[in-house]
């Protein structure tokens, strides 16, 4: 019990049928607190924490990481909510 505690969290959030307003949001915690997150509608990290700034300042300097978590609202979020919601919609 005794210890630290990271983990790198991924979401994809929507609310409509055809996922024109998803969103992909991807958040580093530690000791349950966010320290930074990437947002796809922002565009790029914002760091929470003192050592969530300096992350979001490094992170934000790599384009290539940028753009494929752009990327990911299509690539993640769009294909897998496709599969998860036709299974959903099938078994009703």
């Amino acid at each position: 019990a005794d210890g630290y505690y990271m983990y790198d969290m991924a979401d994809c959030v929507y609310s409509t049928s055809d996922y024109s307003d998803m969103v992909y949001l991807r958040s580093l915690s530690f000791n349950q607190v966010v320290d930074v997150q990437f947002n796809s509608s922002v565009g790029k990290f914002v760091g929470y924490t003192e050592q969530g700034v300096k992350f979001a300042e490094n992170f934000n300097k790599d384009q290539a990481l940028i753009q494929q978590l752009k990327a990911e609202v299509d690539t993640f979020c769009r294909h897998n909510a496709q599969i998860w919601d036709s299974s959903v919609r099938d078994k009703s």
